[in-house]
């Protein structure tokens, strides 16, 4: 008996390295790269074919495949999945009109980064929103508030330069432009940015 306890415990002893380097199912598909065309930028029209909105390319094939919206332009390529074959989407048009109020947008990170193209307000480069921060103008800790004035996209680089420091106490630093609310003319003037190098967004932006 002592001969077959002693071999079972040197299969578990064996058998346990093995066990210990699979990875969750759920951790294998984090680490998967999202493939580049997923990110292309897709401009989003109302149903009434106004200029409302970017999303990434991921984004804009839920909504299609949701029955939420409709492809209007594409950009060439197909995706092929196992059951279905989807041409890649430029434009989309939402099936159903939405009200948008003409307000600014809701204050978030996508946003504040999108009204600063991506672009560090205080040294000028321009970065993936990934490798960029937010940085309040005025610290937290010396009474600024999360406001559209007083936050911007900042470089990890300037971010730390500044810390918790005031402009008028840092000679070599100063912010690019005034930070202001990403209003509806804003929205339209990045749309027209981005949609410069791609001809199919033209006609739905300048008219």
């Amino acid at each position: 008996m002592s001969a077959i306890r002693a071999t079972a415990h040197s299969r578990k002893q064996k058998a346990a390295p093995r066990i210990a380097s699979v990875r969750p199912h759920s951790e294998m598909r984090a680490l998967q790269p999202v493939p580049p065309a997923m990110q292309r930028p897709v401009l989003v029209l109302n149903a009434s074919y106004e200029p409302i909105n970017i999303c990434g390319a991921r984004r804009a094939l839920v909504l299609i495949l949701k029955g939420v919206a409709r492809s209007e332009e594409e950009h060439g390529t197909v995706l092929h999945a196992a059951r279905v074959r989807v041409p890649m989407p430029s434009v989309i048009r939402l099936l159903e009109y939405r009200r948008i109020p003409h307000q600014t947008r809701a204050l978030s990170r996508k946003n504040i980064l999108l009204r600063d193209r991506n672009t560090c307000q205080y040294c000028g480069e321009v970065l993936p929103a990934a490798e960029l921060t937010l940085d309040h103008v005025v610290p937290r800790s010396r009474g600024g508030l999360s406001t559209w004035e007083n936050l911007v996209a900042c470089c990890h680089g300037c971010n730390r330069r500044k810390g918790n420091q005031l402009l008028q106490e840092l000679t070599e630093m100063k912010l690019q432009r005034e930070p202001r609310p990403f209003s509806l003319h804003t929205s339209r003037h990045i749309m027209r940015m981005i949609g410069s190098s791609d001809h199919r967004w033209r006609k739905y932006l300048y008219y």
